[in-house]
């Protein structure tokens, strides 16, 4: 990728001459820096921080502000990514008016340039969004804010009926004028229907090879979170482990004095 800065225009772009788009999560500002200086498209400022910064169990209790005040740490260490950021659970549900209310502090305030919202449920707020100039990412498969609904972690468009009804909602989502798809734990043939369907770019997580880019939590990916990690992750590095390494050697020298050593 280049210095340039990446906007959906580059995404659609780079789908059309079928290079693969890389994604990953942020939520403060040294983690920013690093993944714009490696050359991630796109930075994800997920809802998933309610999991793996803040300690839930989902991504249910996160708030508006506390994303803003996450979006606006990843902002400040971005030159190149494209920033989307997550509408939380119920910033966009309510009414369509409340969700262009929402989603606009993210591209006033914190400086983001799209947001994304789950399923299919909501197309007067995604158009009403679109429509004021908010470019709007979706998100289908599983969908991690209708997790009490959906009774747990699980692969979505297993059955015929699912994966028609996944596929069709993926058609109504880029007709209501969505710039990119999230297609999240879905079979692989059912990803590379979607995104054989679809002109604007698909990007998996747990969707297998066929989309035209792929996402994954940071925390995840680099060992640092330390509970559940999702079977189709790939752990490129054991981060947790290290830290706690160096921890542990911090705390053995302060303890028997070796540092910070005697005064010179």
């Amino acid at each position: 990728m280049s210095a340039k800065k990446v906007t959906t225009a580059t995404l659609r772009e780079m789908k059309r001459k079928k290079r693969s788009i890389a994604m990953l999560t942020a939520y403060d500002y040294p983690t920013a820096c690093l993944l714009d200086d490696s050359g991630v498209d796109v930075i994800l400022v997920g809802d998933s921080l309610g999991n793996v910064i803040l300690g839930h169990d989902d991504t249910l209790p996160v708030t508006m502000e506390e994303m803003l005040s996450h979006a606006k740490s990843v902002r400040r260490g971005v030159s190149s990514s494209m920033i989307v950021v997550d509408m939380p659970f119920m910033s966009y549900q309510v009414s369509p008016e409340a969700a262009l209310e929402n989603a606009a502090r993210f591209i006033k305030e914190a400086g983001a340039q799209a947001v994304k919202v789950e399923g299919d449920r909501y197309l007067d707020a995604i158009k009403s969004m679109i429509k004021a100039g908010i470019p709007v990412m979706g998100h289908l498969g599983f969908t991690p804010q209708l997790i009490n609904q959906i009774g747990g972690y699980r692969t979505a468009g297993r059955s015929k009926s699912d994966a028609e009804a996944i596929l069709k909602a993926s058609r109504k989502l880029e007709a209501a004028g969505v710039f990119a798809l999230v297609l999240e734990m879905v079979p692989p043939l059912l990803a590379k229907k979607v995104a054989r369907a679809l002109k604007v770019p698909v990007i998996g997580i747990g969707a297998g090879p066929h989309c035209d880019g792929q996402v994954l939590v940071t925390h995840d990916m680099i060992g640092l979170y330390p509970r559940r990690v999702p079977a189709f992750v790939k752990q490129y590095a054991q981060v947790g482990g290290q830290i706690k390494k160096a921890v542990s050697n911090f705390v053995r020298e302060v303890q028997s004095g070796k540092f910070p050593g005697r005064e010179k």
